[in-house]
């Protein structure tokens, strides 16, 4: 088994990497690159862009420019230095990826080799190209790393742990497959923002990165909006208009025809800019192309209504206002520490070995 010191290393050149090929794709001339592995992290970014039409070449780009900043040596040994490490021992540790959003699964495989553990990787058929790419480049970093991801086509058998993410309906089929084995099993979740009507027009702009990056299709994307009664809306329409372009994006397009017909027929009262819907709903997630809001009395009141539901969501977007909040226009942002349900990979992962 190598060294964490090593495996460390190794996945600190890929994030020089996915540096590089932020600089390299974002730079006005993409002249021939030298570097055979922005070039082929290239090819892949565009296959799948192509494999998967939500996923587009800018927001793969924002992906890997995000993982960059944390991949570096003084993060990931940051990241690592409050855990006991002594008693490492290699399980093998299944991972079932979800494919909502580029390499949303990324950070359980991190996790999982940083512990000394192989993976059995089961891929999302939305999102099979780039994690691919990512241990192809790992493993000729540091080739000790070959026997430790393992990619499953069929059923998974003979694993240790299994973390799994997917709908409320998939945890279903999780619990009953992988319950006697110890398990991370992810349903489910949205986030939400806070607004008290004082919001800056720079925070509500932030907000529109929180509501439209990956398209809403994250857990950690704004779905929901609670607002106190009387709330005028005119102020955060026009901080969402910068983002107006999203609509050109076909299947976006389709899903905001879509869903505007479904909420006319069925004569819901919306809001709608020509790009967004928003509607009152107590539900918190939402279709594409639109956000529910709800409306709240006080904030001691929203407080135990978000404590209530809080296995329903995944982040507060709010200011000053909560624990545990994440700024205007930071959800999709995570630290190496912001884990999926706030439930500690790494520490799984130690107490399974």
């Amino acid at each position: 088994m190598a060294k964490l010191e090593d495996r460390i290393v190794a996945f600190s050149k890929l994030g020089t990497l996915f540096a590089d090929y932020y600089e390299y794709a974002s730079s006005e001339k993409q002249i021939e690159t030298k570097n055979k592995w922005v070039s082929k992290l290239h090819d892949a970014v565009h296959t799948a862009s192509l494999h998967n039409g939500w996923f587009t070449e800018e927001n793969i780009l924002f992906c890997l420019q995000s993982w960059s900043k944390l991949l570096t040596q003084k993060e990931l040994n940051n990241w690592f230095r409050k855990y006991n490490l002594n008693t490492l021992k290699n399980k093998r540790v299944a991972i079932i990826m979800a494919g909502n959003i580029p390499l949303v699964g990324f950070h359980d495989f991190l996790a999982t080799i940083l512990t000394g553990n192989t993976t059995l990787i089961k891929l999302s058929s939305n999102d099979k190209i780039l994690l691919p790419f990512v241990s192809s480049f790992l493993i000729e970093q540091l080739p000790s790393l070959a026997d430790s991801v393992v990619y499953i086509e069929g059923r998974l058998d003979n694993f240790d742990a299994v973390i799994a993410t997917g709908s409320n309906n998939t945890a279903r089929y999780f619990e009953h497959y992988f319950g006697k084995k110890p398990n991370i099993i992810r349903k489910s979740r949205n986030s939400v923002a806070v607004l008290t009507g004082s919001e800056s027009k720079e925070q509500l702009e932030n907000l529109s990165e929180d509501v439209f990056r990956y398209y809403g299709l994250g857990c950690r994307s704004v779905s929901k909006l609670f607002v106190p009664k009387g709330y005028d809306f005119d102020s955060f329409f026009k901080a969402m208009y910068p983002k107006q372009d999203i609509i050109h994006h076909v299947k976006y397009a389709n899903n905001y025809d879509y869903n505007k017909a479904v909420y006319l027929m069925s004569e819901f009262k919306i809001l709608e800019n020509g790009f967004l819907m928003i509607k009152e709903d107590p539900s918190y997630a939402s279709p594409i192309s639109s956000v529910f809001y709800e409306y709240y009395d006080t904030i001691e009141e929203l407080k135990e209504k978000l404590n209530t539901d809080k296995e329903k969501i995944q982040c507060i977007v709010s200011n000053g206002l909560l624990d545990n909040e994440v700024d205007f226009g930071q959800t999709q942002l995570p630290s190496l520490t912001d884990y999926a349900d706030n439930v500690d990979t790494v520490e799984f992962l130690l107490k399974t070995s």
